[in-house]
């Protein structure tokens, strides 16, 4: 892809940097919200999926806010107001010769392309809003909570300290968090993080919704870590003829999650049509493998094994007629044309792991993918959680593999339904098993262990467990975070030798007492 030109308009004493892609049949201007950063937008595949889609259909916009990314810094002891900071959307729509556009506001960017559209009606052809809100303290964060957001920015900016804020969805992906600390960095300096909070603390634009005319849409994820979705129902009742489509998803940034649904359903609202299906999208299965170390070897041992390992992976996949779609961080993923080859690659895989001395884990899904480049999306999102479940030795695959796997000889166990943050409904999943013939019915099982075997902390989790709680209602009540229960959860399952949840729940309901219910 060619090099997007910069240029610069001037708003008052201030540049403002933007941007202009697409060539469609009308102007579309990407209001951002907290920073951003006009070039290092494009280096994430989630954000530049969203714009390049936005493009496809619309001469799209983009520019810095003042004070972030490539546009001017603000002074820090005498803040511009938002009334001054709206007005930088005018500017770059002179500088870009668009007389009348539509406006995406995604988050912080919401207000101001509210206040834009209640202040140049004539402007404004439409108002599309993300994540947005009309009053910071009500919706985003009380005084308190802002005022340690700010002493985040001004100790640990730059090293993606902010990311569980925003989007804690991803704080596990290694890629994703060194480049997030890059987009601290390169958006914004400590001080003008802390000035571009304060300047967000004031916005109040409750007064002006109902003078808004143009069409508006309303997307909100049900579960939005950063804007409590009750924000986006209130504009929904306040602006006129507004229409609010809630979606699902905990992770804030709208180049997060499923970028598609929320492309989709801009595009539809803006052109009046569904969007097109892309062409270059596929039906494929994705296997992600992940290796552990439970035998606690030393480094140089693990690396020589993991190093081993991955060589082997390569190898099947490729006997198994798939490809090697990339690494993303410690997973290893693959896509296959089929369900049936997935499975069976994942079972060689998992035979390899145990001959090699590492254990794996690994999860099989079927969905639309990418015809070139490294699966992203939601198909990629829901294999990598699968695999994030499964335990040592497991396969856990969505119903849906086992479906389009009916008459290929392979057994599958139905193994319950687990809530992922993007989906509508729980997931219904089943555990791949070996072919019978290489399954000896007969086979004798270990000795489950004792509850003794359990630390006082994993007895805790495993009674709130069969109390039918979430790993984030058990870290809630525990005063733990959500990663550490699932570690106290994997843990759990190891020693007990347990398939899943479910049988961890059974066994405390099984040995009442000091370690059950």
């Amino acid at each position: 892809m060619r090099p997007i030109e910069t240029r610069y308009a001037r708003s008052g004493d201030v540049r403002i940097a933007y941007q202009v892609v697409g060539q469609g049949a009308f102007d579309l201007v990407f209001v951002p919200g907290f920073i951003s950063n006009l070039d290092l937008h494009w280096e994430d595949e989630g954000y530049s999926r969203l714009l390049k889609r936005l493009s496809a259909f619309s001469r799209l916009i983009l520019f810095d806010k003042r004070g972030t990314g490539l546009s001017d810094r603000v002074d820090a002891n005498h803040l511009p107001s938002l009334e001054t900071r709206m007005d930088d959307v005018r500017a770059v729509m002179d500088a870009a010769g668009s007389g009348r556009a539509a406006l995406l506001g995604a988050s912080e960017g919401a207000p101001m392309a509210m206040l834009f559209a209640a202040t140049y009606p004539e402007r404004t052809r439409a108002l599309a809003l993300y994540g947005g809100y009309a009053h910071f303290h009500r919706w985003v964060m009380p005084p308190e909570r802002l005022e340690a957001f700010i002493a985040t920015t001004e100790t640990a900016w730059g090293t993606g300290a902010t990311l569980p804020h925003f989007a804690p969805g991803r704080v596990e992906d290694s890629h994703f968090a060194a480049w997030w600390s890059r987009f601290e960095r390169l958006s914004a300096s400590p001080t003008a993080a802390a000035a571009l909070a304060r300047m967000n603390a004031g916005i109040d634009v409750r007064g002006i919704l109902s003078a808004i005319s143009a069409p508006t849409l309303l997307i909100h994820r049900r579960n939005d870590a950063r804007v409590d979705p009750d924000a986006s129902r209130f504009l929904a009742r306040k602006i006129p003829n507004a229409r609010l489509v809630e979606i699902p998803g905990r992770d804030h940034p709208v180049w997060t999650g499923d970028v598609d649904r929320v492309a989709d359903l801009i595009e539809e609202f803006l052109t009046g049509e569904p969007a097109v299906a892309d062409s270059e999208r596929v039906l494929a299965a994705l296997l992600v493998t992940r290796i552990y170390d439970t035998a606690r070897l030393g480094d140089r041992m693990w690396s020589e094994r993991s190093q081993r390992f991955q060589e082997t992976w390569r190898l099947l996949v490729g006997r198994h007629g798939g490809r090697v779609a990339g690494t993303h961080g410690e997973l290893m993923i693959s896509r296959f044309d089929g369900p049936a080859r997935a499975i069976r690659c994942a079972a060689a895989l998992r035979e390899a792991a145990q001959e090699i001395g590492v254990a794996s884990a690994q999860g099989v899904h079927v969905g639309e993918i990418e015809m070139r480049g490294p699966p992203v999306g939601l198909t990629a999102r829901v294999t990598i959680q699968l695999a994030a479940h499964a335990s040592r030795g497991d396969i856990l695959a969505s119903r849906l593999v086992s479906d389009l796997a009916t008459g290929s000889g392979l057994h599958f166990v139905d193994g319950g339904r687990i809530a992922l943050d993007e989906l509508d409904e729980p997931l219904a999943f089943v555990l791949a098993t070996s072919e019978q013939h290489l399954e000896p019915a007969c086979r004798s099982k270990p000795r489950p262990a004792e509850p003794a075997a359990l630390t006082a902390r994993e007895s805790e989790v495993v009674s709130l467990i069969a109390d039918g709680k979430s790993n984030a209602a058990i870290a809630a009540e525990l005063n733990l975070s959500e990663h550490t229960v699932k570690r106290h959860v994997a843990n759990i399952l190891l020693k007990l030798d347990l398939p899943s949840r479910a049988a961890a729940a059974a066994f405390s309901a099984r040995n009442p007492g000091p370690h059950g219910p």
